[in-house]
């Protein structure tokens, strides 16, 4: 099933255009870059569908975040681009439903009246009982979880200095960079890892993945309309070079930094859902243990790809591929701006346009992530910030209104 689940991922990756892939090898350079995929699996073990994926390895430095107005990704690493482009899918399988009664979907399903309450969530939608929910990734996830990777291939293993950040910020306990002080594991750290790359307050993809535990792969957006029960991954396959059991065990198990999570649940329908990290023996051909002999440089590239079954993107810079930096039609379909007004989509569908206004006074996004049609995921995050994923800083300052 591990094998299974990554080839459903590689080959809908190797069925995209071009475009949406590293350049071609050459005699001088092989551009890689990381891989990261959800795939649904049925029942019956049997049937597979791959329901997202993305591409990439970069994020948005904190000097640019107050003028991404939405419509510019903070963080495009790849396991980042699958779970935005697994939420786009849901977003719009919702506004189908909505459109009309008659509407259904493989993917999500209408919930009964009985099911919604306070402590099981009022969530008009879920995910279908019968879909089980998995992540392929061709690349351990950066941070925690691939401490030991990166020491290892280290020249000299000696730990980076802790560098302090560049003001305004000052330096805060728990945002080392990837690569900083190697000695310092099972705390959150920022992305990226070089020591030359812009500064950012991303957090690293271990942490993420580590903190979707607790909040289901369901982003804000989606957390509005979808229920988060049925949203939880059972499983991250990584490529068996990828994969040091004692790293996933400390950054991911409910014995390791996640332990004080073991056991909880919160109202909403969340509870503390640790995912199996598996195996597989598949490679990925962009993977940068896939350069040929004939390649002389390793080179990362550029280009992230974005897929769903509703949509294909290839993003530079985490916008549209092709598109001037101030073109608004530069916005991919899964930057903030775009998930949010499928949200009113869908309300409005639903005969309750003005919802989040009503509900947070406020047509501003960071007004609506703190309504109280949000306090439950917002107890979660804090819960799992507090006792789990200490020094968590969240990247703030992308404030925008949103209108019909």
């Amino acid at each position: 099933m591990d094998d299974m689940i990554a080839e459903t991922v590689l080959k809908t990756y190797h069925a995209l255009p071009t475009k949406c892939k590293p350049v071609k090898p050459t005699e001088d350079f092989f551009h890689w870059v990381p891989l990261s995929g959800i795939v649904a699996v049925g029942n019956d073990h049997a049937t597979t569908e791959c329901l997202s994926l993305g591409t990439g390895m970069k994020c948005l430095p904190i000097n640019q975040v107050t003028r991404a107005n939405g419509s510019v990704l903070h963080d495009w690493h790849a396991e980042i681009v699958a779970l935005r482009a697994f939420n786009h899918l849901l977003l719009h399988e919702c506004l189908d439903l909505a459109a009309s009664p008659t509407n259904l979907s493989h993917i999500v399903r209408r919930r009964e009246p009985r099911e919604m309450s306070e402590a099981g969530g009022l969530q008009p939608f879920s995910i279908r009982d019968d879909l089980r929910l998995h992540m392929y990734s061709s690349e351990a996830p950066c941070g925690d979880a691939s401490m030991e990777l990166l020491m290892e291939a280290q020249a000299d293993p000696t730990p980076w200095p802790v560098a302090e950040l560049r003001p305004p910020l000052g330096w805060v306990p728990g945002l080392l960079r990837g690569r900083e002080s190697f000695a310092e594991l099972g705390i959150v750290r920022r992305k990226p890892a070089r020591a030359d790359s812009p500064q950012t307050l991303s957090k690293s993809c271990s942490d993420k993945l580590a903190l979707k535990q607790c909040t289901s792969i369901l982003s804000s957006h989606t957390s509005l309309l979808v229920n988060p029960a049925n949203a939880y991954l059972e499983s991250l396959i990584l490529p068996r070079s990828q994969y040091v059991a004692h790293a996933c065990d400390r950054s991911f198990g409910p014995e390791g930094r996640m332990k004080h999570m073991a056991g909880q649940s919160w109202s909403g329908g969340y509870s503390f859902q640790p995912f199996r990290v598996k195996t597989t023996t598949h490679e990925f051909a962009y993977s940068r243990r896939s350069k040929p002999a004939s390649s002389k440089e390793l080179r990362t590239s550029n280009v992230a790809a974005v897929c769903n079954p509703r949509l294909r993107e290839s993003l530079v810079v985490g916008r549209l591929q092709g598109r001037k930096k101030l073109d608004p039609r530069g916005a991919s379909a899964i930057c903030s701006k775009w998930m949010w007004m499928t949200v009113l989509q869908v309300l409005a569908a639903m005969g309750t346009p003005n919802l989040l206004q009503e509900v947070s006074g406020s047509s501003h996004v960071q007004a609506w992530k703190q309504c109280e049609l949000l306090v439950d995921r917002q107890r979660v995050k804090a819960d799992a910030r507090a006792k789990a994923l200490q020094g968590w800083i969240r990247n703030e300052g992308d404030n925008f209104e949103v209108n019909l």
